[in-house]
C-alpha cells in the first residue's frame, strides 16, 4: 500500500484571499512538479480579477513555471490560467 497522494492537473482558488489562494498555489506547484504533471489548469474565477492578477504574477516569477496564459474558449476563459511547468 502506497502513501503517495494523487496530484491532479487543476487546483481551485475561488473564494480564497489572495495570500491563501497563493501560499496553496506554491505548495501545488511543488506537488505537481515532483508528480510530474506538465500542464496544470488554475481555476481563479472571473469576478473582479484581482486573485486572477495575483495568480498570473506569481506564475511569471515561479522557478518551475516554464509558461502561462489565459484559459481559451472551453478551458473556462477568463476564469482560468493554463500553466506549462518546466520539464524536470
Amino acid at each position: 500500500m502506497s502513501n503517495d497522494k494523487q496530484i491532479s492537473n487543476e487546483i481551485h482558488l475561488r473564494h480564497l484571499t489572495v495570500d491563501e489562494a497563493l501560499l496553496k498555489l506554491d505548495e501545488y506547484l511543488n506537488d505537481a512538479f515532483m508528480a510530474g504533471i506538465i500542464y496544470i489548469r488554475v481555476v481563479h474565477g472571473k469576478r473582479g480579477g484581482v486573485l486572477r492578477q495575483a495568480v498570473r504574477e506569481y506564475l511569471a516569477k515561479h522557478s518551475l513555471v516554464k509558461s502561462y496564459r489565459p484559459g481559451a474558449y472551453g478551458e473556462g476563459e477568463h476564469g482560468v490560467t493554463i500553466a506549462e511547468l518546466v520539464y524536470r
